[in-house]
């Protein structure tokens, strides 16, 4: 009982007062910090919507996934400064001088700043990567042998999910190299073999009438820009007569396409009596006595 009667003696005389004239500076702290995290949002949505639609881009989708990709970089370092003064005015209200801090933080920034030069790369080659406008998010990309789609891109790190699933968290300062394959446009590249026995002139325009029909089809026609078409014999394999065939497709509709190419071409190959040739062996047997 006594206890009970000291604490709340105590929390009359101390605490309330404290939470009376801090604790509601520190709500109200907090509740001002999320509505500016939302305005800002909203502001630099806005802002970059605006200023990257005056710019002339390929396609729409590419402005698109021009301005996700700065939209996702602003406002996340735009969250990162609203948050660090919100926490330097809390710890303020709490009692805790800044001063100190700042000017240990700067001490600390001395002492490590030997050990941020990795940190400092993957920040500059960051920027550059969203200025020369390398890769947006919703691009797949190769940075060397790891590819995937551009999940999430800041200054320090970019975020690719390949496809089984897998995230890769890449520092920027580590790419020397990227390879977008959704760009603009993408390219069906393919070799399609057939037998020996077959003629290349008659199976020429079976390629080609393939590829118009697809162009033509209500489903696969708007994701292509330039039908699949025979390019030239390729090489010549073991079993087979390679023909090299190209076209040109929407960004990231490369595998869909070539797929269905794919299919219809086989029933075409079929109807037609043209071989699909599988790896063959001669044998030579030689009679008992030679």
């Amino acid at each position: 009982m006594e206890k009970a009667s000291s604490f709340a003696q105590w929390f009359t005389s101390s605490a309330a007062p404290w939470l009376l004239d801090h604790g509601i500076k520190i709500a109200a702290i907090i509740i001002v910090t999320i509505i500016l995290r939302h305005i800002l949002k909203y502001v630099i949505e806005r802002g970059v919507r605006k200023a990257v639609g005056g710019s002339t881009y390929t396609t729409e989708r590419s402005e698109v996934m021009r301005e996700d990709t700065l939209i996702q970089l602003f406002t996340g370092a735009g969250r990162i400064i609203i948050w660090l003064i919100a926490v330097m005015m809390i710890l303020s209200e709490v009692g805790i001088s800044i001063g100190p801090l700042l000017a240990g933080a700067g001490i600390a920034g001395v002492a490590f700043g030997f050990g941020a030069q990795y940190l400092v790369r993957d920040i500059i080659n960051g920027l550059f990567i969203i200025l020369e406008n390398q890769f947006r998010v919703g691009d797949v990309v190769c940075f060397g042998e790891t590819c995937g789609t551009v999940e999430h891109v800041t200054l320090r790190v970019t975020i690719l999910r390949d496809i089984d699933g897998v995230v890769h968290y890449v520092p920027n300062g580590e790419v020397k190299q990227t390879s977008n394959m959704s760009q603009d446009f993408s390219r069906v590249n393919m070799n399609i073999g057939i037998s020996y026995s077959a003629d290349v002139e008659d199976v020429i325009p079976i390629i080609n009438a393939v590829g118009e029909e697809m162009s033509k089809d209500e489903e696969w026609g708007p994701k292509i820009k330039k039908a699949p078409a025979f390019l030239r014999v390729d090489s010549f394999g073991d079993s087979s007569v390679n023909l090299k065939v190209l076209g040109d497709v929407e960004p990231l509709e490369q595998w869909a396409v070539a797929g269905e190419f794919r299919r219809r071409l086989k029933a075409a190959f079929d109807k037609n009596g043209v071989e699909i040739p599988f790896p063959q062996r001669v044998m030579h047997y030689m009679k008992e006595g030679e």
